[in-house]
């Protein structure tokens, strides 16, 4: 009896420490998800300042650059 509650306790611990590790994955990813949304949004933004009209409108009057 007492083998099996120690095997369950080595479980239980194995288990807490994926949980552990699983949960600094996720913290980590969403960190890294902010910094690339922020870097995103600074680089729509030069992009705009280059060029205001980028951003996929395109002006009925243009003819396309192939003509």
């Amino acid at each position: 009896m007492e083998e099996r509650i120690t095997e369950l306790e080595l479980r239980f611990m194995h288990q807490e420490n994926t949980i552990q590790e699983l949960n600094d994955t996720v913290c980590r990813q969403e960190i890294a998800i902010e910094r690339i949304e922020r870097e995103l949004t600074l680089l729509r933004n030069q992009l705009y300042a280059i060029e205001p009209g980028a951003g996929g409108k395109v002006d009925a009057e243009e003819t396309p650059p192939h003509y």
